[in-house]
């Protein structure tokens, strides 16, 4: 499979996945564990650099037309996070789109650019139809974006998410119609 690159702006670009940023994704986490680890289960289990590098080859390991599209994010040229619709539903033409950033690159609106990229890819390149995004109930700069984006407050999916400390926690289900794209 050759590398997707999709540029959004002069400053951010998107490159999907490779074994080659395990390095760059496992340092963002280790050295944001506090920060990141608030919502994100999963940084509790990346202990080491070898968790990284599993995560990634399982998401590769795929056959092409059932894997997650995982992107990382690039910054003037540096990782910042990464972005990926996930769970995608080929049958029913819906995915999910996750993402996280770094946070010394909070408010340059580097998410919110991206996540709109990707609705349009989404919507014309792949043809789904529904496009959702999931945020913990308290993750106020989480879910900002699906409401920048005009993305509509489905519900509340309770206990939705499991975070670290063993507490769950309340999920806002926002989602976007192809027919309802702007």
């Amino acid at each position: 499979m050759s590398e997707k690159i999709i540029k959004v702006n002069e400053l951010v670009k998107l490159k999907q996945i490779a074994l080659s940023d395990a390095n760059d994704v496992f340092q963002a986490i280790d050295s944001q564990r506090e920060y990141l680890g608030e919502w994100l289960t999963f940084v509790a289990t990346t202990i080491e650099m070898s968790d990284t590098e599993k995560f990634i080859q399982s998401i590769l390991d795929l056959p092409e037309e059932n894997r997650d599209l995982i992107f990382v994010i690039h910054y003037k040229g540096k990782f910042v996070g990464l972005i990926g619709l996930k769970d995608i539903d080929r049958l029913n033409n819906k995915t999910e789109i996750g993402y996280w950033l770094s946070e010394n690159y909070q408010k340059k609106g580097i998410i919110t650019q991206s996540v709109k990229l990707l609705i349009n890819f989404a919507f014309d390149e792949l043809n789904i139809n529904r496009i959702q995004i999931k945020c913990a109930v308290g993750n106020f700069p989480s879910k900002s974006i699906p409401q920048k984006l005009n993305f509509k407050l489905e519900g509340i999916e309770r206990d939705g998410e499991l975070l670290t400390g063993n507490i769950y926690t309340d999920l806002e289900v926002y989602c976007k119609l192809k027919k309802n794209r702007n």
